[in-house]
């Protein structure tokens, strides 16, 4: 879906993505209009589908989340059946932030958030017993050099 966005509208993204929890009369001062329209905006960006949700971004190492994998994933199965199974299973995982289908020779990359190397066996034992996986690379992340939300707008 792609919507018109004007200067105003992406000024407010802007505001929105670096803090959501701006009240209207303050993002209205910073976008140079007033409140009701920047109200009327906001309501018609997340109709239109451009704002999904409004939510609060932890800390993982604060929370006891201190290591992160990137999971590189190969099948040998591609049908329909064996799919629906593993993106399951990959979806009621809570240590799973992302996962990704990808082109190339891997099939999918996940990231996960665990506490340890442990906790990450734990989760890879539980998702190899609910689904057949062909080869299985983890990548444990030495440092995190950039994370954001945030788009260009």
């Amino acid at each position: 879906m792609n919507v018109r966005l004007d200067e105003i509208d992406r000024k407010i993204l802007a505001a929105l993505q670096e803090d959501a929890s701006l009240s209207l009369d303050e993002i209205a001062r910073r976008v140079g209009s007033s409140k009701t329209p920047v109200w009327n905006r906001i309501r018609r960006l997340k109709e239109a589908g451009v704002i999904l949700r409004q939510t609060a971004i932890l800390d993982p190492e604060a929370l006891g989340l201190e290591a992160c994998f990137f999971v590189l994933v190969r099948t040998s199965e591609h049908e329909p059946d064996w799919q629906r199974k593993f993106l399951s299973a990959v979806r009621a995982r809570p240590e799973v932030l992302e996962a990704h289908r990808l082109a190339g020779d891997i099939d999918y990359i996940l990231k996960v958030r665990v506490a340890n190397a442990r906790a990450y066996d734990a989760f890879y034992q539980a998702l190899i017993s609910e689904v057949k996986i062909h080869n299985v690379t983890a990548l444990l992340s030495m440092e995190e050099i950039k994370a954001t939300t945030i788009l260009a707008v």
